[in-house]
């Protein structure tokens, strides 16, 4: 039974029932009904209080003003306290361009704060399980999520001033769907939950069905590997921050300064923590723009043999290499300038958030918005600059060598632009491409017996 499923879960965690004052997120589906149905039940015989709570989101009209309904006739037989609110999401999309799910989330959060604070309750209970473990896990790990966020789903965690816990994180969907039955609860369906638009549902109908053919328990290893996961990220989160008062020289609000050596001496699992840690501290709040390519650059920075460099981070955050010092910090004095170099394929991000990336190819392919180059013609590192005094490039039909500044002013670069408009080189300092203005004469020059280097410029879109 999944009643003493749930009990031996929740003492494995310590977690008791009595006591506590609970909202219970209903959407009227299966997971939730059950949840709530399983908690009213319990509620007989220990000590505690629930409030159901519901969202309809107005995707689709009646019909989620039904459901809406439904969880209120649910509660009023079963004398459950009842609370719901109607928002209009789709409106609230349009006002901030979020995505629906992203959108659907933060209104129905927001929600279930004010009925907390409403109702002085303690705990938030919300019906996640076993599959949406699954689903998690794999779509941060197909994302490339780092450190805890691989970990999924945790069962409890805080909320404003309250907790979130889920229950339900030992079972499967196909055990919640068989309580259902027993108990002839009738939960209603979201169609939308098997359209394959959404990248959860990709994973659900997919994906999820083809694991439990290899093993119909396995939500359970998933669980384990979830918990393992964060148990272990917590103490190198704890030695991270021993091993990081080592490393610090500079620590203010808006600047951070780390000694580089002392820093490459911890074990690179620390180092990347160590990062992450300077950024939670630094941005107060974390910019959507950061991504795993911001601290690979990072890292190349302070690997590479160049005593100097600087990156630009999003926020206004500029990272800056001084021999075995590095530097973070915000509202620098950069006058629109910056410096990346990097010796192996890969993406950057620029200041205005275009992007270069530099890949190894056989074939012969190219564009305005990239350049193609010889291998070996190519002294590495790749480096993106802005431009120097005495910048200077060979084109094709002129002899010699022409200045950047007369090519500025030959295609009319208003003057307020130039100091910020990338400059590629290779490691020689030799001038390869100005990004949708000239290409070096060499770019021209194709042996089909080579292999090539191509580097593509892509404007952030608007």
């Amino acid at each position: 039974m999944i009643e003493e499923k749930v009990d031996r879960f929740l003492k494995q965690k310590h977690f008791a029932l009595t006591g506590k004052r609970f909202l219970v997120g209903v959407s009227g589906g299966p997971d939730s009904l059950a949840l709530l149905h399983l908690l009213s039940e319990k509620q007989k015989q220990q000590n505690f209080y629930i409030v159901a709570a519901h969202v309809d989101h107005m995707f689709r009209g009646e019909e989620s003003y039904n459901e809406a309904k439904f969880v209120e006739d649910f509660c009023n037989k079963r004398q459950i306290p009842f609370t719901m609110k109607r928002i209009n999401v789709p409106e609230y999309i349009k006002r901030t361009g979020k995505s629906s799910q992203v959108s659907s989330r933060e209104c129905r959060y927001e929600f279930f704060a004010e009925v907390m604070n409403e109702y002085q309750l303690t705990h938030a209970a919300l019906a996640h399980h076993g599959d949406d473990q699954i689903e998690t896990i794999l779509m941060r790990l197909t994302r490339g999520s780092s450190g805890s966020s691989r970990a999924g789903i945790p069962f409890i965690r805080p909320f404003k001033d309250v907790f979130i816990v889920r229950p339900f994180l030992c079972l499967s969907r196909k055990e919640i769907e068989q309580y259902c039955s027993d108990h002839e609860l009738n939960p209603r369906r979201d169609p939308s939950n098997e359209k394959d638009v959404y990248l959860r549902n990709r994973f659900r109908n997919h994906v999820v069905p083809f694991l439990k053919q290899e093993n119909e328990h396995v939500h359970e290893q998933f669980q384990r590997f979830s918990e393992e996961l964060q148990q272990d990220e917590a103490l190198l989160q704890e030695l991270t921050i021993k091993k990081m008062n080592t490393v610090w020289k500079v620590k203010q609000d808006n600047k951070i300064t780390i000694d580089i050596d002392t820093f490459q001496a911890m074990p690179i699992s620390l180092q990347r923590r160590g990062v992450q840690l300077i950024l939670n501290y630094l941005y107060k709040k974390r910019p959507a723009s950061l991504s795993a390519i911001h601290i690979e650059q990072f890292f190349i920075l302070i690997k590479g043999d160049n005593p100097s460099g600087s990156l630009d981070f999003p926020s206004g955050l500029k990272v800056k290499r001084s021999y075995r010092l590095c530097h973070f910090v915000f509202n620098a004095d950069t006058k629109g300038g910056f410096y990346i170099e990097f010796d192996q394929p890969g993406e950057y991000i620029l200041p205005n958030g275009d992007s270069i990336s530099f890949k190894y190819t056989h074939h012969e392919e190219s564009s305005k918005d990239a350049i193609l180059l010889n291998k070996k013609d190519v002294s590495l590192p790749i480096i993106v600059r802005t431009r120097e005094p005495g910048d200077r490039m060979s084109l094709k039909g002129i002899e010699g060598t022409k200045k950047i500044k007369s090519i500025f002013i030959d295609q009319k670069i208003p003057i307020d632009e130039r100091d910020s408009w990338p400059v590629v080189t290779d490691g020689q300092n030799r001038i390869l491409w100005l990004p949708g203005l000239k290409k070096c004469k060499e770019s021209t020059v194709i042996n089909k017996d080579m292999d090539y280097i191509l580097i593509t410029y892509k404007k952030q879109i608007e």
